[in-house]
């Protein structure tokens, strides 16, 4: 039998992760086609998600807070949906 509390923990470490290694790609200089590309593609996964947050929550000193609140209310979520389903 499928372990779904499981599968969504997964799925959402997975997305937390995803989020992680954009913010940290958005810090490096984009020398490349490949990096490009990735960063592409991790902005058309985390940017509607991460754009929801920012709407609401400005940039504080230049930095962008957004994808820490977006990450700590994945878990959140994802915690509560995963008991839900246990």
């Amino acid at each position: 039998m499928i372990d779904l509390a499981g599968v969504v923990r997964g799925v959402g470490q997975f997305y937390g992760l995803l989020i992680i290694a954009y913010v940290l790609m958005s810090w490096l200089p984009m020398n490349g086609a490949t990096v490009q590309d990735v960063y592409r593609v991790l902005a058309s996964l985390v940017e509607p998600y991460l754009g929801l947050f920012r709407r609401f929550i400005p940039p504080m000193g230049g930095m962008d807070f957004s994808p820490i609140i977006a990450i700590i209310l994945l878990n959140f979520l994802v915690g509560w949906l995963a008991s839900l389903l246990h």
